[in-house]
């Protein structure tokens, strides 16, 4: 027998209110991580990365935590937009792909791109199995710390690995722009007057991650950032 809960987590809309609260976690992660990842401007990314992991398995904890709200996001997305193809008539289907816009349309795909990415991003820079040669455990700064800053440096330095970070971080641009609208929209937030400024600030919040994370990767390859 089925309960009130069950039937709830069961239904469009109940999937879409978890794949929201899922998806505005991972916001929240995406902006922390981005402001931590801006003090490598300053050279204090090795300080920074020392003090995150003086409590080892309170990370991992939050590692595995995040890997949960990940997957649980990206199970009911891929769900839902399988049923939403597969239930829509053609003519609605067309009707509304004229409101569309290129992120919406490509939400599976740029959340695939950022998945994918995700799984390398953490083979290179969290378990440093990737490009072991500038592996920041096996390498220490003048204080003696994992030198996080010549690891990140030394890695963008090749082009190939910078362009792979920027087009992941390009889609990722393009998934918080549908995805930050959908939040608002799924609790019912916007309205007709509201909508364009919800759209507007949406886009702008998306680049201005998206632009900070790109950042690094510009500017070791144009030498501002120095190993």
């Amino acid at each position: 027998m089925t309960g009130p809960g069950m039937r709830f987590w069961e239904s469009s809309v109940g999937r879409k209110v978890l794949i929201s609260i899922t998806g505005a976690m991972m916001v929240i992660f995406v902006v922390f991580h981005a402001l931590g990842n801006s003090t490598i401007y300053f050279h204090w990314i090795n300080a920074y990365s020392e003090h995150l992991h003086a409590l080892p398995a309170l990370i991992w904890l939050y590692r595995v935590f995040m890997l949960v709200v990940l997957l649980v996001h990206v199970f009911f997305g891929i769900q839902l937009t399988l049923e939403n193809k597969d239930a829509k008539p053609l003519a609605y289907v067309c009707k509304r792909n004229l409101r569309a816009t290129f992120a919406s349309k490509n939400m599976i795909w740029t959340g695939t791109i950022i998945a994918i990415y995700l799984v390398y991003h953490l083979l290179h820079f969290t378990l440093q199995v990737i490009n072991t040669e500038f592996s920041a455990s096996q390498h220490a700064d003048a204080l003696g710390r994992p030198d996080v800053y010549e690891m990140v440096v030394r890695n963008f330095q090749n082009f190939f690995i910078s362009l792979i970070y920027i087009f992941a971080m390009t889609a990722l641009a393009l998934h918080l722009t549908h995805g930050i609208q959908s939040l608002f929209q799924t609790f019912g937030l916007n309205t007709e007057k509201t909508l364009p400024v919800i759209i507007k600030v949406g886009a702008i919040a998306a680049i201005i991650l998206s632009l900070g994370y790109i950042s690094i990767p510009v500017l070791v390859l144009t030498g501002i950032l120095k190993g």
